[in-house]
C-alpha cells in the first residue's frame, strides 16, 4: 500500500527527531573506525547485519507517496552527463545487455534489513562502460520516474563513482525469479548492498554522470550523504 501523500513532511520530522536522539547518526567521520554489526562476516568481510539494524522476512514498501506505473514500451532509460556516449535505452535494449544474477541484503535506513535476495539485472558498470564517463566524472546523480505528489520534484539519490561502480550495484528488474513488483520500483530499480538502500533509486529513468556532488532529494532533506550502514552513517546536518 503506498503511504499517504504527505509522506515527505513526516519523513522530515522523523529525521530531525532522530537526529536529536543519536548524535552519533549524524555527520558520521570514518577514520579510525570500525564496522560494526552482528552475525556472521558477509562475503565483502562486514558482520551480516549492519549496526543499529534489525533483521525482516518481508519487504516493507517505502515511497514518496506515488508509485508510478510505466509500461515496459513506454520505459526508457536515459544516461548522460559528461560522458562520450549519451544513450537512451528502451526495455528491449535493456534486456540485451549483458544479464548478471546476485543474491545480496537490503538494509533500510529506516532500521530494517532483509537477507538474502535473489536479483537478476544489468551492472550499473556496464553502463558505465558503454557510456564512457569524462575523466572528469567523481559522481552519478539517478532521477526517478516518481515524484513529490502535487510537486514536479522528483526523486533523485547520488553515489561517487567509485561507489556506483562496485559489482553488487546492479539495475535490477527480477527479484526471487519474478519481475521486480512495482511497489518496490519495478520494472526497473537500482540496488547499493554495501549502502543504504534509498541510494538505490525505485523506478529508475535518468542517471547523470558528474564531476561535481549534487546531493539528492533526501540527502538535501536530513539523510547523509554517504550513508553507510556499518558506521551507523544515517543523518547530516
Amino acid at each position: 500500500m503506498a503511504e499517504k501523500p504527505d509522506l515527505v513532511q513526516r519523513r522530515q520530522k522523523y529525521i530531525q527527531r532522530q537526529i536529536e536522539l543519536d548524535k552519533r547518526a549524524v555527520n558520521v567521520q570514518f577514520r579510525g573506525l570500525r564496522p560494526e554489526g552482528r552475525g556472521p562476516l558477509n562475503r565483502d568481510g562486514m558482520p551480516k547485519l549492519p549496526v543499529g539494524q534489525h533483521e525482516v522476512s518481508n519487504w516493507p514498501v517505502l515511497d514518496l507517496g506515488e508509485q508510478p506505473n510505466i509500461p515496459l514500451d513506454r520505459w526508457q532509460l536515459e544516461v548522460g552527463g559528461h560522458v562520450a556516449n549519451p544513450t537512451m535505452f528502451t526495455w528491449e535494449q535493456f534486456l540485451a545487455l549483458p544479464q548478471v544474477e546476485d543474491v545480496s541484503d537490503f538494509h533500510c535506513v529506516t532500521t530494517w534489513s532483509r537477507y538474502d535476495n535473489h536479483w537478476r539485472g544489468v551492472r550499473f558498470k556496464t553502463i558505465a562502460e558503454l557510456a564512457v564517463p569524462d575523466d572528469d566524472v567523481r559522481f552519478v546523480l539517478c532521477t526517478g520516474y516518481d515524484f513529490m505528489p502535487g510537486t514536479p520534484v522528483p526523486y533523485t539519490t547520488n553515489l561517487p563513482i567509485e561507489r556506483a561502480i562496485e559489482d553488487d550495484v546492479l539495475l535490477v528488474h527480477t527479484w526471487e525469479g519474478r519481475p521486480l513488483p512495482r511497489e518496490h520500483g519495478g520494472p526497473c530499480r537500482i540496488i547499493t548492498p554495501k549502502l543504504y538502500a534509498w541510494k538505490g533509486a525505485k523506478w529508475i529513468r535518468k542517471i547523470e554522470f558528474l564531476s561535481d556532488d549534487l546531493k539528492g532529494f533526501w540527502e538535501v532533506r536530513g539523510y547523509s550523504n554517504t550513508a553507510e550502514p556499518w558506521f551507523n552513517d544515517r543523518y547530516a546536518t
